[in-house]
């Protein structure tokens, strides 16, 4: 079937207890100036898009209880001393858990507990079969920059990599491939899975590299590919500031969809952030909400082909407030093969700001993909024929 018929969405009001600490910005405070910026991360994030599912899509969506994940389903990815950490610090009543922006309060481990409990649910319900339902996660505290042991970017635990755990060892998958399109890179994924070769890990994001030494030291580059047996099986792909949809497109037509056909999963698990939004504070690419509803239908059609139809998607960033919700409503839209229809609505009431902005950093697209090929190629069924700006 080309669409399907349920939105199953996994969310808790725990999510929007855990808080960042007041008074200080994500980059710290100055006296320089009298208003300084608040910490990206808000509970309105989730407000936003729980909202908008509730206001465009009631006729797909069932809103689903989540089970908190318990410490051993954590413990399949993350170091027990580290889960009793992240614990304390709640107990405590929180603060800031590292010196990079990363933080919460006396919710902030039930809540990060809940956010994977609700992965594992929707990567169970995938797997499961079902083959009427697109099952989501809303996730807050996100997941993909937490590490076995380490805290990082506003990630405590990381849920897609739990959920994919869960999968391989409590349900029928042999291989999981994890799509991160977040701007910024999956790292702590990647370090989780990067000795594995029964978890493909792609992440294309903006080449950021590594931004704190201690607890953010992967860079992201197509150099960072797995080793053991994981070698080839992580998917680094930096692409230029400026890239959008044409770009995306030439991304998945000629490094995504390739490598995911090869690898021949079990289930596709996308890990969905905006921020490559062209609004996002954080990330400086320019998709639209057009082209966050062709990520959908790409991943929807990727694992209908290749993962036996079995697709699960969690959220990960997005902090421009309104771009994050059209942008993930897009998602969903994208992966339940529909499009709505706004025109009832103000002419400009959905539409991006910057929709008239087509300087697309394409050429920059194109090097960068031919780059990263030439990294994979050793691994994956990769051909180039030319340098083509057409992303067909």
């Amino acid at each position: 079937m080309d669409e399907k018929t349920e939105l199953s969405v996994y969310c808790d009001d725990v999510c929007l207890e855990h808080t960042i600490p007041e008074g200080v910005s994500y980059r710290g405070s100055t006296d320089i100036i009298p208003v300084n910026s608040p910490h990206p991360d808000q509970p309105d994030r989730i407000r936003n898009i729980r909202g908008i599912i509730q206001n465009t899509l009631s006729e797909y969506a069932v809103w689903e209880d989540i089970t908190p994940a318990t410490t051993e389903q954590l413990g399949t990815v993350h170091d027990p001393d580290y889960i009793e950490s992240v614990a304390r610090f709640s107990e405590q009543g929180g603060g800031w858990f590292t010196t990079d922006g990363t933080g919460g309060n006396e919710k902030t481990y039930l809540a990060a507990k809940h956010a994977a409990g609700g992965a594992i649910q929707a990567v169970r319900q995938a797997i499961q079969g079902d083959e009427t339902a697109v099952p989501y996660a809303l996730a807050r505290p996100s997941g993909h920059h937490a590490q076995p042991s380490q805290a990082d970017g506003s990630c405590f635990f990381n849920n897609a990599a739990v959920a994919a755990e869960i999968a391989l060892n409590e349900e029928s998958a042999e291989r999981v491939a994890i799509l991160d399109w977040d701007v910024h890179h999956g790292n702590g994924t990647q370090e989780i899975f990067y000795d594995r070769d029964d978890v493909l890990c792609i992440s294309i994001h903006n080449g950021h590299g590594s931004w704190n030494s201690v607890s953010h030291p992967q860079t992201g580059r197509p150099a960072e590919c797995g080793t053991g047996s994981g070698e080839g099986y992580n998917v680094n792909i930096p692409v230029p500031f400026g890239t959008g949809n044409q770009g995306y497109g030439y991304v998945f037509h000629y490094l995504v969809e390739p490598i995911i056909s090869e690898f021949d999963p079990d289930i596709l698990i996308v890990s969905s952030g905006t921020d490559a939004g062209c609004m996002d504070p954080q990330g400086r690419n320019l998709v639209t909400i057009s082209g966050f509803n062709q990520l959908g239908r790409i991943a929807r059609r990727l694992a209908r082909e290749y993962a036996g139809d079995n697709l699960a998607i969690i959220q990960e960033g997005g902090y421009n407030l309104n771009q994050l919700a059209f942008g993930t409503l897009a998602v969903l839209e994208g992966a339940l093969g529909i499009t709505l229809d706004f025109s009832d609505e103000p002419e400009d009431w959905h539409d991006d700001p910057f929709m008239f902005y087509d300087h697309e950093n394409l050429d920059g697209v194109v090097e960068a993909v031919h780059d990263v090929g030439s990294q994979y190629a050793r691994y994956w069924p990769l051909v180039f024929s030319s340098r083509e700006t057409s992303c067909g």
